[in-house]
């Protein structure tokens, strides 16, 4: 086992190597690879926190041009267990899986609730990893999405079949599923270190995009989210009575509530 994972380790300090000294180039911008990437990959893989099921297997490493990659990527095509689909299945890193996880279970189920009496089955992704500049732009930073570290949420799906994408629902839904987005995204901007919807610019019109990048995290803990959720904003309930979101409070989270066998956590050796 400590041979097993003393090879691994190597691995893990080799591939790093080979992502850092990718050379940019055909409409990707060069960018080098910040340290805590991979040590946050490490200790979430390690943490236990995302177990292995059905729904998220780890897949082989991805490596792409510039500083693009992820270490330990993971293919997850439904959170909460498989309560939640999500579609198309991502690739993404286990911190964001783990946030996945977290945001769905706290906001955004207890906000469908609260709106619809009925839980969303479906996440309707347009965009995990893909290896770009951030907003496209071929100069600059590279997304988070290059990292695996980023989701670009469209749309819920209800128990009902009911869809609600951000693009029609945030600003000409009905009252409920305005409510609904805003406190979902509100939600995300506990969960997520960065949060850019509709209002933010021309590039977020139609999804919520939702990353962890640790340096939009200021010192005293405030996360970058645009637009800035109003505080104690009425949401309408279905039966019009409204509800303030100053009441509501993330629920404690240690991982997805468990159904059957517990199943194994991640080790650090190499995806079969």
């Amino acid at each position: 086992m400590l041979g097993a994972r003393i090879a691994y380790s190597a691995t893990l300090i080799a591939a790093a190597v080979f992502l850092s000294s990718c050379g940019g180039g055909g409409g990707v911008p060069r960018d080098s690879r910040a340290e805590w990437r991979d040590r946050a990959e490490a200790k979430c893989m390690a943490s236990g926190k995302v177990r292995a099921s059905p729904y998220v297997t780890q897949v082989s490493s991805v490596r792409g041009r510039s500083a693009c990659g992820i270490l330990a990527p993971l293919r997850v095509s439904a959170a909460l267990g498989g309560r939640v689909r999500v579609s198309p299945p991502a690739t993404i890193g286990c911190p964001m899986t783990a946030a996945l996880d977290r945001w769905i279970h706290n906001s955004v189920q207890r906000a469908a609730m609260r709106q619809f009496r009925q839980p969303v089955v479906e996440i309707k992704q347009i965009s995990s990893y893909s290896c770009r500049g951030r907003n496209g732009k071929t100069t600059g930073k590279l997304s988070e999405h290059s990292f695996g570290n980023a989701l670009d949420i469209a749309g819920f799906k209800l128990a009902d079949g009911r869809t609600i994408t951000v693009v029609k629902g945030w600003w000409r839904g009905s009252r409920a599923e305005k409510a609904f987005l805003r406190e979902a995204f509100a939600g995300a901007c506990r969960e997520f270190y960065t949060v850019l919807g509709p209002g933010s610019d021309r590039a977020h019109y139609n999804h919520f995009h939702v990353d962890l990048l640790v340096t939009n995290v200021t010192k005293s803990g405030k996360h970058y989210c645009r637009p800035q959720p109003k505080r104690g904003l009425f949401l309408a309930a279905e039966d019009d009575h409204p509800v303030s979101t100053a009441s509501v409070k993330p629920i404690p989270f240690t991982g997805p509530p468990d159904s059957g066998p517990q199943m194994p956590a991640f080790t650090l050796g190499p995806a079969e």
